[in-house]
């Protein structure tokens, strides 16, 4: 994000062409370059955290950022450039990887809306942030020349200052995953963390409160929230002397107990969950919900690319010939931009936290998502004519135009997130299904900018800068469309177990036979409470067989 506000002026800066109905084609050659890359390495890191974890994958990603922002920000030809982002894109396979790690983190439906605008309500405040940064940092020799002077680094790298500060705050993520991010991998989490253990010794040494114990009383506290009852904590009318099981005819607090049968007590084999295969994991609704992430994907990534352009190019002077005959733009600076896009990020903010949890509980995630998506079109076809208002109203339809896309990206995005976890057959294969997703919506943020910025291009030489709207438009409705072949299932956050098929075929439960009861039952209890009869109880002849008495 903190690249829009000056990618037109870093594209100029490059001198490829003289032509400024090019430059638009240009700098969606540099906004592809990146999603080109993650979409063929989305699938990898998909599959790779289902086999090593999601938090590996993600400090790879974190990584792999740092390094493409600062290659870009020494870029001083578009080659360069574009290298940094097939960087970037290459390394990054966080967005599937996020939405699988928020998906085993919280399977209750209720919850899913509010967890589920979390990482949209994180990106938004990465949306008020970047162009902030972006905007007001690039070029400083130009724009602060009393603080930066001219023949110095940055007056030779002009956007080199935002991309390091957005690499300084890249650090402080990787330390904050390193130490205190856990693994969600339903059989990776158990295993052990370093950098979880360094983080609460870092914890216990800032603990102001309480000291060490502080930190190890909240360890205790949250296993004794999750941990099952045991017999000692069970109601009055269950408990035992001993806190062991007890046999109806010895002595108990319990008289009432019902006495142990055959059939009441069975040991099951424990059950293993088997992922399924990658051919049935891609049931018909999860293809449905992917190609709708594609669609979104394609048609906002347009909209993020055009607008900059859009905001940049001169003010026309030549009269409209409507009502498709104009050219022309808003003649704003990046620094103007920035500022726009972080009024555009509080806003964003509140609707990833606020409108779109509160819609999804009243009216659930396919009715939203729909609505959404059948409003969303207008805005395509509107915008182009905004250069056309009167000057005092101009940036105020333009703010217009930016509220209703962020209202529809907020309402869009999280629910079909949602509804892809939920169609998902198994858990374990989320992080594939999510690579699947992150891939194709990554392909389609590639031909996007590209396509769009060509024809773009196309249209400002015929006199015609709505065209590259007026397409994306076009795209929006196929969405449209398309919603309306989804369906809301329930989420399945286990999968088939490898026993299921076998038990229901042979039935093989292990019982524990009565009289085995009975010895385990004696053989607990104290010595001063058994009765003579009782004792020959635990010298059972046992089947060596079947472990069973004889």
């Amino acid at each position: 994000m903190s690249i829009f506000p000056y990618i037109y002026f870093m594209i100029t800066s490059f001198h490829i062409t003289d032509d400024e109905d090019q430059i638009g084609l240009y700098a969606g050659l540099v906004t592809s370059a990146f999603a080109f890359a993650e979409f063929s390495t989305g699938v990898f890191w998909g599959r790779l955290s289902d086999k090593i974890g999601r938090k590996p994958v993600l400090m790879i990603g974190l990584i792999g950022t740092l390094l493409s922002m600062l290659v870009f920000g020494f870029a001083s030809s578009l080659p360069v450039a574009l290298l940094a982002r097939v960087l970037g894109g290459a390394l990054n396979g966080n967005i599937g990887v996020l939405q699988t790690t928020v998906a085993e983190i919280v399977t209750e439906k209720e919850h899913q809306p509010s967890a589920y605008a979390i990482m949209p309500f994180v990106w938004s405040l990465g949306s008020i942030l970047g162009p902030l940064i972006g905007g007001a940092l690039a070029e400083p020799c130009k724009n602060y020349p009393g603080v930066f002077s001219q023949r110095t680094l940055f007056d030779a790298y002009p956007f080199l200052l935002p991309n390091i500060i957005c690499a300084m705050i890249l650090v402080v993520g990787i330390l904050i995953g390193i130490f205190f991010l856990e693994e969600t991998h339903r059989e990776k989490r158990h295993r052990r963390d370093i950098g979880l253990e360094a983080g609460r010794k870092i914890l216990r040494l800032f603990e102001k409160e309480g000291g060490p114990e502080s930190f190890d009383k909240l360890q205790d506290a949250n296993f004794e929230e999750s941990r099952p009852l045991i017999e000692d904590e069970a109601p009055p009318g269950y408990r035992t002397t001993e806190g062991s099981p007890r046999y109806p005819s010895s002595r108990s607090l319990s008289p009432a107990a019902p006495p142990y049968t055959r059939s009441a007590l069975v040991v099951r084999p424990q059950r293993k969950d088997v992922a399924p295969s990658i051919q049935t994991a891609f049931t018909r609704p999860v293809v449905v919900h992917i190609i709708g992430y594609g669609i979104l994907a394609y048609h906002t990534m347009s909209f993020d690319q055009l607008m900059p352009i859009f905001l940049s190019s001169k003010i026309s002077t030549a009269p409209p010939e409507l009502p498709f005959r104009f050219t022309g733009g808003f003649g704003m600076s990046s620094r103007d931009e920035g500022v726009l896009m972080v009024g555009q990020g509080f806003y964003a903010m509140f609707a990833q936290a606020v409108l779109f949890p509160l819609l999804a509980r009243r009216f659930g995630c396919l009715k939203v998502y729909r609505m959404a998506v059948m409003l969303w079109p207008g805005l395509y076809f509107l915008v182009p004519y905004t250069v056309l208002l009167p000057p005092q109203y101009r940036v105020h339809g333009i703010c217009f135009c930016l509220l209703w896309r962020t209202t529809a990206q907020a309402l869009t995005f999280p629910p079909n997130n949602i509804m892809l976890a939920n169609s998902a057959p198994s858990m374990l294969v989320l992080g594939a299904i999510n690579g699947v997703a992150g891939s194709t919506a990554s392909l389609c943020r590639a031909f996007g900018p590209t396509i769009t910025g060509f024809i773009y291009s196309k249209g400002l030489s015929i006199g015609v800068s709505g065209l590259g709207w007026w397409v994306t438009g076009l795209v929006c409705i196929v969405g449209a469309v398309e919603s309306f072949l989804m369906k809301e299932t329930k989420n399945n956050s286990s999968g088939p177990t490898m026993m299921d098929d076998e038990e229901e075929a042979t039935g093989d439960h292990t019982m524990i036979d009565p009289l085995t009861i009975d010895a385990a039952i004696v053989a607990a209890t104290r010595p001063e409470d058994r009765r003579p009869e009782d004792v020959s109880k635990i010298l059972i002849p046992l089947d060596t067989e079947n472990r069973l008495p004889a």
